[in-house]
């Protein structure tokens, strides 16, 4: 069959004339299908999901009350635009309450249709042809991609674990330096875990001051801090001056599908944002937006979440922990970041964390989720469907039986 007219038409962005015509699969892709395969050769194995992403929780009672009760009020009908000054306020208050930052809900917060579409924004108010974003990895890759799209580079700043799964900004070259505009980063990260300290967001904000760089500090996990309190890019001295932090309320507020989320920090800079996401979309439906504000306004929804997943944290790193792997609580998120095993005792050899993960679900009927950016590691995730503690720890039980099964090699 000959290609349509338009194949030639399609943008170098997204592959040019060669569009749809890659067989190259996706690692999500590739863990669906083992997945599918897993459950179709043997239909008694139950499958121990450890690769979700999502939270397993709906939203709060209460914030689904006031969602349906506003859902039903006229003034919500229309368009929400750059949002309702009743959610910037909420954020403000948040910001406060938890990391005693002051800001404006007129020019220095502004809402997005979660924290994805944020991301994929912010590199147009900067990126022009040949400029640098500098993106972590492994990381979420939306910021580097759009970044691509306005016809600039991405420069990958591996997390290792022997910089403690924190960017070498001071191994940059000079070349990339001087041609980089942004500096995307992630604290609590996904997927290592690491926390942000003090001193490492002093030294980033020195960086972007030196660099003339802006820094973007995707905060979606900040609620879900382990080790230490919660701390914000912007309670840091001179953060405002460089950059801007965005929030979510999908991890600890368990509302991933309502996407609800905030750009906030330097007033021109979240300006800017604002202008490109007006001409992009018409604002989240403002009846979301007011529960929303709601949901913000109660502490009781992060923290129960945050005892929730850690409880589940301690319980797998234990789990793990017996069977071989270097597993330890992470200082934040909601995932188990770990060193792949290289082998099995009877001779078996995985190249990378890939194989591992391909083997264990094929083989095991457990989904992980593989990342070989800095290393070969696996990320175990713990929002998995479990209503009750006692659910929690037969899943552990079963865990355990299939790793009793392997002999594993580090």
């Amino acid at each position: 069959m000959s290609d349509p007219y338009f194949q030639e038409l399609f943008a170098e962005r997204i592959g040019g004339a060669n569009y749809g015509k890659s067989n190259e699969i996706y690692k999500f892709e590739k863990i669906k299908r083992a997945k599918r395969k897993a459950l179709a050769d043997f239909p008694n194995r139950e499958l121990l999901d450890f690769g979700i992403g999502e939270n397993d929780a709906m939203a709060d009672e209460d914030v689904r009350r006031i969602m349906a009760s506003e859902i039903n009020k006229i003034e919500n009908r229309g368009y929400a635009d750059n949002g309702c000054i009743e959610f910037q306020e909420a954020a403000a208050r948040f910001m406060k309450r938890n990391f005693d930052v002051a800001l404006d809900p007129a020019t220095e917060i502004n809402h997005s249709i979660g924290s994805k579409p944020a991301l994929a924004m912010l590199p147009y108010c900067f990126i022009n042809p040949g400029d640098v974003a500098l993106i972590t990895a492994p990381g979420y890759p939306v910021a580097g991609t759009h970044a691509k799209y306005c016809g600039g580079e991405v420069y990958k700043l591996p997390l290792t674990a022997e910089n403690h799964f924190y960017p070498d900004l001071d191994g940059i070259p000079d070349g990339i330096l001087q041609r980089a505009k942004l500096l995307v980063i992630n604290y609590p990260n996904s997927p290592t875990g690491q926390l942000a300290t003090c001193e490492f967001y002093e030294k980033v904000i020195e960086f972007a001051q030196k660099n003339k760089i802006i820094v973007v500090q995707d905060a979606a996990h900040i609620m879900f801090s382990f080790r230490d309190e919660p701390l914000s890019f912007l309670q840091i001295p001179g953060a405002k001056e460089v950059g801007v932090e965005i929030h979510s309320l999908s991890k600890g507020w368990n509302m991933i599908g309502w996407r609800m989320g905030w750009v906030c920090g330097n007033a021109r800079i979240v300006r800017a944002f604002a202008d490109v996401k007006d001409n992009s979309d018409s604002g989240q439906f403002l009846a979301t937006q007011k529960a929303a504000a709601a949901a913000l306004d109660d502490p009781k929804i992060p923290e129960q979440s945050r005892v929730k997943y850690h409880r589940r944290l301690k319980k797998l790193a234990e789990t793990l922990t017996r069977f071989g792997f270097n597993s330890k609580v992470p200082g934040g998120t909601y995932f188990l970041y770990t060193a792949a095993p290289k082998g099995l005792k009877n001779g078996r050899k995985f190249a990378n964390a890939e194989e591992v993960s391909q083997y264990l679900i094929t083989d095991c009927s457990v989904c992980t989720v593989p990342w070989d950016d800095a290393g070969a590691f696996l990320r175990f995730s713990v929002t998995y469907l479990a209503e009750t503690e006692r659910d929690e720890d037969e899943l552990m039980s079963k865990l355990a039986a299939r790793l009793m099964e392997i002999d594993f090699t580090f």
